[in-house]
């Protein structure tokens, strides 16, 4: 029976990534939108990982739960550089229209 997954308490917050971002430099909120959708796959693959029995890749030692952290930590940041998920891209034209709307 499937079981309700209850989020994690210790992870960013996905909007603190486009807080305060510059909106008149794109480079700025290409890295801001990029870094939003890195945290947003950081939850994701966090919640996929749950409930997972030790060992495979994390093995079952002392310190694995850190490194299984660190490993979907580079996983979220990896795919969101490569293209990720097309977010960053939604996440651009936002930020850049509510940078059109404010002048």
């Amino acid at each position: 029976m499937l079981q309700s997954v209850a989020p994690l308490t210790n992870q960013a917050d996905p909007l603190n990534a486009i807080r305060g971002v510059d909106t008149s430099n794109k480079s700025a909120v290409r890295e801001a939108a990029e870094e939003f959708e890195a945290v947003f796959l950081n939850t994701m693959l966090q919640n996929m990982f749950t409930g997972l029995n030790e060992g495979g890749t994390w093995g079952g030692g002392t310190g694995s739960d850190a490194w299984q952290d660190l490993l979907i930590d580079e996983y979220a940041r990896s795919i969101s550089k490569a293209g990720g998920i097309g977010l960053a891209d939604s996440v651009e034209r936002e930020l850049i229209a509510l940078q059109e709307g404010a002048l």
